[in-house]
């Protein structure tokens, strides 16, 4: 079958691998020069399988009024007239109730575990352990740091029901903690405890998505076109049938829109609407010199929400979700956030660099109000979606684009597949 993919982030470019295996003759489209240049360019690295519970939680609206409030918040809302805004946050009001992320965690959990799956037969693959150490892929494991007893009880009376969905964890007090991770000593009498997931990986999102175009362009039956923007889709009848760009049509038996955000104009003149609302986020990318403090496992500071990953010779410093409009720009004040939050967690770790030199970035998480991601066939015949990962694209892309295929292929998914077909447009 000819697929067209609009969109060349890690989840098109994990579909598009996971289709050419499939035998499928593919075409990846994307307006930037090369693969993964947008949300999967410098993302917190970290592919978190064991926590994936979503933004929508029954404790996330009573702290909203504080967050607003605080130029330094995890989350920052600006209202806009757009009617579409407000359809998504009244929808993600909806969703903010133990039941609803009790649910969506099940099956976040089902398809990262998946995922987790997908990748490490990746790395495995004698053709692709190359490049797997091309993107710095590492199990680190991974601390959960709480500042807070209450938070901290809260986790530990969590960790016999992660346990029952699949997930290794253990609590760790204070001392347990720096004496796992001792850069974390200078925030030692902050600690009220840790969860500690021993199977948790990193990764260059961006290595990755250049990997998989390298491995792919080894295939016949794959195409790259880079540097090619989309202007449309093609229609015949009842079905797509193509793909417009400003280099012509495309041809397909099957299109699939994998293009974050920018999906939601282009699939609007065929009437489909995913909800979907972009939550930027930030990262900083700290250069780790001799002697630096920096931490060797991942870390969460839970109560300011900003992941630390160690990538290679790097930390990789990435939080917050900005509710906004204006596009990926860098915001300098939530930026600057960043850097003062990793002094005083690491102390000279950024050894007095400046912001600039730390490769401030922000990108464009597209999210549902819920948290589940769009996976299937749209209502209209030969459009596939995949699309609406949040903050979790690198690590639901390997499963999201295996439960595709196994859906375009007519095979029984390794997952059940109506999890994420409720809000397909």
């Amino acid at each position: 079958m000819r697929v067209a993919i609009v969109g060349a982030g890690v989840v098109g470019m994990t579909t598009a691998w996971r289709l050419a295996h499939d035998g499928h003759e593919v075409t990846v489209l994307e307006r930037h020069d090369g693969p993964g240049e947008e949300t999967s360019f410098a993302n917190g690295g970290q592919l978190s399988y064991s926590y994936v519970a979503p933004l929508a939680g029954p404790g996330v609206l009573s702290k909203v009024p504080g967050w607003l409030l605080d130029r330094d918040s995890p989350m920052r809302f600006r209202p806009t007239a757009d009617p579409a805004q407000w359809r998504w946050l009244l929808a993600f009001v909806r969703a903010c109730n133990a039941a609803t992320s009790e649910a969506t965690t099940r099956k976040l959990l089902r398809l990262a575990f998946y995922s987790r799956d997908l990748m490490q037969a990746f790395v495995q693959r004698p053709e692709a352990r190359e490049e797997g150490g091309g993107f710095d892929f590492a199990r680190r494991g991974k601390l959960i740091v709480h500042r807070d007893a209450a938070a901290y009880e809260s986790a530990c009376r969590l960790l016999d029901y992660q346990a029952s969905l699949g997930c290794e964890q253990q609590a760790m007090d204070r001392d347990a903690t720096v004496a796992l991770e001792p850069a974390l000593g200078g925030i030692r009498h902050d600690i009220a405890g840790a969860i500690y997931t021993p199977s948790e990986e990193v990764g260059d999102c961006h290595r990755f998505c250049l990997s998989l175009a390298h491995l792919l362009q080894g295939k016949g039956a794959v195409t790259m076109r880079f540097g090619t923007r989309v202007t449309g889709l093609v229609q015949s009848g009842d079905r797509v049938t193509g793909v417009k760009t400003d280099e012509g049509e495309v041809r397909a038996d099957a299109v699939i829109v994998a293009g974050g955000i920018g999906s939601v104009p282009l699939l609007r003149p065929l009437g489909v609407r995913p909800m979907l609302w972009p939550l930027k986020g930030y990262s900083i990318t700290v250069p780790i010199v001799d002697g630096a403090h920096a931490p060797h496992i991942s870390v969460t500071d839970f109560a300011n929400k900003i992941v630390y990953a160690r990538i290679g010779n790097t930390l990789r410093v990435a939080g917050m979700a900005d509710l906004v409009r204006g596009g990926a720009t860098i915001d300098r004040e939530r930026a600057q956030t960043l850097v003062t939050q990793t002094r005083a967690v690491f102390g000279s770790v950024t050894n007095g660099t400046d912001l600039d030199a730390l490769q401030p970035w922000a990108g464009l998480r597209p999210a549902t109000p819920d948290g589940l991601p769009m996976v299937g066939e749209s209502r209209v015949r030969g459009l596939w979606l995949n699309l609406g990962h949040g903050a979790l694209g690198f690590t639901l892309a390997m499963g999201s684009a295996g439960l595709l295929a196994d859906k375009m292929a007519g095979r029984k998914p390794a997952i059940d597949a109506e999890d994420f077909s409720a809000a397909l447009a």
